[in-house]
C-alpha cells in the first residue's frame, strides 16, 4: 500500500498530464484519479477541489522551473538558450504556466534560502553585467530579460506544427540562433556607457 507521501505525489504527476493538456477549465477529476490509482474520494482528501489542486501543480511547476534556469552576468545571452533547452526538456513546465494565466492564476516565485526570488536575482545579474561593460545600459533590466525569456521560446510559441523536430543538427542550430540574436540584442553599442536614450519603451524607462 502506498504512503500518505506517495499518492499525494501520485496525484500530482497525474494532475500536471492532465492540466498541461485540458487546462484547469477542461481537465477532469475523474481522469486525474484513475491516472494516479486513487478514488476521488482520496484525491479530495487530499486537495479541496481542482482549482486548488490546479494551483498545486502550478507552483510545483514554477518552483522546478525557477530551479532549472539562472542568469550569469559573464554570459547573460546564454539565458536565452538555457531556457530553450528547458522548453524542450520540460515543455509541461511552459505549457502549465500559460494555462495559469489564460485561468488568470498567478505565478508566485518562490524565494530562495535568502529571501530573494529567482527573477530578482536575474534582474540584479543583468544590473551587473551592465556595470561591468558586458550588456548595453540604455536597455530597461526587466524588459531584456523579458525579451531573452521570449528567444529562448520562440520555437515553443511558433504555430506551425511543422517547426516541431527531434533532429540534433536543427536543435543545436536553432539554440544557437538563439543565443547569437540574444548577443546582438545585448551588445554594447557605440556611445551607450552612459545608460542615456534608453531603448526600451515602457513607462519605467521613459
Amino acid at each position: 500500500m502506498r504512503s500518505t507521501g506517495e499518492l499525494r505525489d501520485a496525484i500530482l504527476v497525474a494532475a500536471r498530464a492532465e492540466f498541461a493538456q485540458y487546462g484547469l477549465a477542461g481537465a477532469r477529476i475523474d481522469r486525474i484519479a484513475k491516472a494516479a490509482a486513487a478514488s476521488k474520494e482520496r484525491l479530495y482528501a487530499h486537495f479541496r477541489d481542482k482549482e486548488t489542486l490546479f494551483r498545486e501543480v502550478l507552483a510545483a511547476d514554477g518552483a522546478e522551473f525557477f530551479a532549472a534556469v539562472s542568469l550569469r552576468p559573464d554570459s547573460v545571452p546564454e539565458f536565452a538558450g538555457d531556457i530553450f533547452d528547458l522548453s524542450l526538456s520540460h515543455p509541461e513546465h511552459f505549457r502549465m504556466i500559460n494555462w495559469g494565466r489564460l485561468e488568470g492564476v498567478s505565478l508566485d516565485p518562490p524565494a530562495g534560502d535568502d529571501g530573494r526570488t529567482a527573477p530578482a536575482e536575474a534582474l540584479d545579474a543583468v544590473r551587473a553585467a551592465q556595470r561591468d561593460g558586458l550588456v548595453d545600459t540604455r536597455w530597461d533590466p526587466e524588459e531584456l530579460l523579458i525579451l531573452l525569456f521570449g528567444l529562448g521560446l520562440a520555437w515553443a510559441h511558433w504555430p506551425d506544427p511543422r517547426s516541431v523536430t527531434e533532429d540534433a543538427g536543427q536543435i543545436a542550430q536553432r539554440r544557437a540562433a538563439a543565443v547569437e540574436a540574444a548577443s546582438r540584442i545585448v551588445a554594447v553599442a557605440d556611445g551607450a556607457a552612459d545608460g542615456s536614450d534608453r531603448l526600451a519603451t515602457s513607462p519605467r524607462s521613459r
